[in-house]
């Protein structure tokens, strides 16, 4: 894929192979979801990346926005939005990661906020994981999460779709700097010489 910024998926969409899928390792990263919201009891996945060995989630729970980062399967880092969703047409309910540090070397570690528009309804500290989530071969999923989830707390049941509103679309947007595998690129230069 030729390097983007900015990528828009669509519900219904079939999932999206991690290499064809935003690269979101060791950068800064925002995913935002529009979104209408007629009234209370919307719940499901508007974005997940991945699976229980690794990925990311957005999704609605209990009236309230919820953000996971799973680290290769060892720790959830979950994020729940201190207030309940608004009602509505086109809101952007988002989640914005901030790199600050490499902690260690290739392992980002920084700021993560929830949003409901422009207005900051959470914040905790992450690490985001090094590696490709599609240990278990599973990409990016918009208004469901069609494999293993990346965590056991989706509301609903399986595929766990985004239901009691309407999704629109999911936005991503990666401007950060790419995380580049110094040694994993010499490699591969020196196998096609």
């Amino acid at each position: 894929m030729p390097d983007r910024q900015r990528y828009v998926y669509r519900p219904g969409g079939a999932e999206v192979p991690e290499s064809a899928a935003p690269n979101v390792r060791n950068r800064s990263f925002t995913i935002g979801a529009l979104v209408d919201l007629p009234t209370a009891g919307a719940q499901g996945v508007l974005f997940a990346h991945g699976s229980r060995f690794g990925g990311h989630a957005l999704y609605v729970k209990d009236n309230r926005l919820h953000y996971v980062n799973n680290f290769v399967g060892i720790t959830e880092q979950k994020l729940v939005a201190t207030e309940d969703l608004p009602t509505g047409s086109d809101l952007i309910l988002a989640a914005s990661f901030v790199k600050e540090k490499d902690d260690p070397p290739g392992i980002a570690a920084g700021t993560l906020t929830l949003y409901y528009g422009d207005r900051a309804v959470g914040q905790m500290r992450i690490k985001t994981q090094p590696g490709k989530f599609a240990i278990a071969g599973e990409g990016l999923c918009v208004g469901r999460d069609s494999g293993e989830p990346v965590t056991p707390d989706y509301p609903g049941e399986a595929p766990w779709t985004f239901t009691g509103g309407t999704l629109k679309r999911v936005a991503i947007d990666v401007s950060g700097d790419v995380y580049i595998d110094l040694e994993r690129e010499a490699a591969a230069m020196v196998a096609r010489e």
